[in-house]
């Protein structure tokens, strides 16, 4: 009987490790898996309007600065998606000539990412690609004289 006993015991506190173990294997994938969905459905925000910026990023106004003056208006603009940085720059620079941009320059350092310099109609544009721990950052800063 006393066998028994502990058979049952031992039974009940190995169900209860099983149920916590479950328990946590369930929560700690909820939690991943809304990390990857998208919380925002609002179009993604260019102050520029031949300035394309990739599909699943998501703009960073607390990061960004936008100065407008009668004469000029400038630019930087942060945004952060779950994208890959090396598509995201092939992607980039292609969606860029597209728009007329010229590619002047591409330089790519562990350090600092991936930067490409370009021009439009005298007008610089300068994209930094930022491959960070958990996403990648965008930042774009441009220029432009009005007229």
């Amino acid at each position: 009987m006393l066998a028994l006993r502990r058979v049952i015991t031992v039974s009940l506190a190995a169900l209860s490790i099983m149920s916590t173990q479950h328990t946590v294997a369930v929560l700690l994938f909820l939690a991943l898996t809304a990390g990857c969905t998208t919380t925002s459905s609002r179009p993604t925000r260019s102050e520029f309007e031949d300035i394309p910026v990739a599909n699943g990023l998501t703009y960073l106004p607390n990061k960004s600065t936008i100065i407008e003056s009668p004469t000029v208006k400038a630019a930087r603009l942060v945004y952060r998606g779950r994208v890959e940085v090396d598509s995201l720059s092939v992607g980039m620079r292609t969606a860029l000539e597209a728009n007329g941009w010229r590619h002047i320059s591409s330089t790519s350092t562990a350090d600092h990412g991936i930067t490409q310099l370009y021009e439009k109609a005298g007008n610089p544009l300068e994209v930094r690609l930022i491959d960070g721990w958990w996403f990648t950052y965008v930042e774009l800063t441009a220029s432009r004289t009005r007229q």
